[in-house]
């Protein structure tokens, strides 16, 4: 691993993770079309960390509400534990708590499903109905009406249907951050609020689904030599991931997800007719 390949995948990763393009289906379509090496199994902890720094852009932009939400979570456990009953509705940062809570639940179905979705990356077929399943989404997404719910005044359905999403969005082809706030905005979250939302129910399950793979990355074997290498891709990712961010926010709060559309129409329509031509 050299430090220009460590900084490439860093700035990939950065980008591929936030933006609503599908960083998986695109990781699907290269190695099929340009026989790139696995680098998921042939740098499996480099990947992990790279993960990491994704997570790190996240707590990075979201610290405030994160620290809000730590503090609710214990001072929720506390009050659960002395069985105080005020009588006063939970604080927006205790409610976030618990719909980012619910919002995961679905993710574990899809544990039992993960042979089967890695199988997917070698469908390009499928992965490029996806992407063009993606491009829909979007393009719906600038046309929904405003939505007012917000962590005070959303609810446990809501926040299940928009876990729904998330767990689809596994798929390779669905973009994660597409999809969840485009399902918030159709079950009648404020834009801005579903942004935040579906960031913030990103973190348990981007850390959830690194601490799975650690183990595997451990049994595979780690070359510390390379460690350094590797810790420069990851603040890499992690500036990146921040800068996109910022770009998706504001793109996605004045509702203009067209261009990302267009994109993902034109990538899977290419895909889809050069698959079927070379079969």
């Amino acid at each position: 691993m050299t430090y220009f390949m460590s900084i490439l995948m860093g700035i990939i990763q950065g980008v591929a993770e936030f933006l609503p393009i599908s960083s998986s289906g695109h990781l699907a379509l290269f190695q099929t079309f340009f026989g790139m090496e696995n680098m998921e199994e042939k740098y499996m902890f480099f990947t992990v960390l790279l993960h990491f720094g994704t997570l790190i852009s996240v707590c990075m932009v979201y610290w405030r509400d994160i620290v809000d939400m730590i503090r609710e979570f214990f001072l929720g456990i506390a009050a659960l534990a002395g069985r105080k009953d005020t009588g006063v509705a939970p604080p927006p940062a205790r409610r976030m708590v618990m719909l980012i809570i619910i919002a995961t639940v679905p993710l574990f179905v899809m544990v039992f499903l993960q042979d089967a979705v890695n199988q997917l990356f070698s469908n390009s077929i499928m992965v490029s109905c996806a992407l063009l399943a993606t491009g829909f989404i979007l393009f719906f997404s600038d046309r929904m009406a405003r939505g007012h719910k917000t962590a005070k005044n959303a609810t446990v359905a809501d926040a299940l249907i928009v876990g729904c999403g998330q767990a689809l969005a596994v798929i390779p082809g669905l973009s994660r951050s597409g999809t969840t706030i485009t399902v918030g905005c159709f079950v009648g979250f404020d834009r801005k609020f579903a942004v935040r939302y579906s960031f913030l129910m990103s973190i348990p399950a981007i850390l959830g689904a690194n601490i799975l793979s650690l183990k595997d990355a451990f049994e595979a074997g780690i070359i510390w030599a390379d460690v350094p290498v590797y810790l420069v891709g990851v603040a890499v990712a992690a500036v990146v991931g921040y800068a996109c961010i910022r770009l998706l926010k504001m793109i996605a709060e004045k509702g203009r997800f067209g261009f990302f559309a267009y994109y993902c129409w034109i990538v899977g329509a290419l895909t889809l007719v050069m698959t079927l031509v070379q079969n």
